[in-house]
């Protein structure tokens, strides 16, 4: 009888879904980093192209 309580809980307490769960939030913060940094940065690299661009 405890073997087949243990197949069954198995079966419902599976890790696979919290795996998952958990690398969609990796993800999903890793996307935020790079979308400020992006926003951060773009503006002082569009500056410094301008510049550039004028000097030459």
């Amino acid at each position: 009888m405890t073997k087949i309580a243990a197949k069954i809980q198995s079966r419902f307490t599976s890790e696979r879904g919290a795996t998952a769960v958990e690398y969609g939030l990796m993800v999903a913060l890793i996307a935020v980093v790079i979308i400020a940094a992006v926003t951060l940065l773009g503006g002082n690299l569009s500056n410094t192209f301008d510049n550039v661009a004028k000097q030459v």
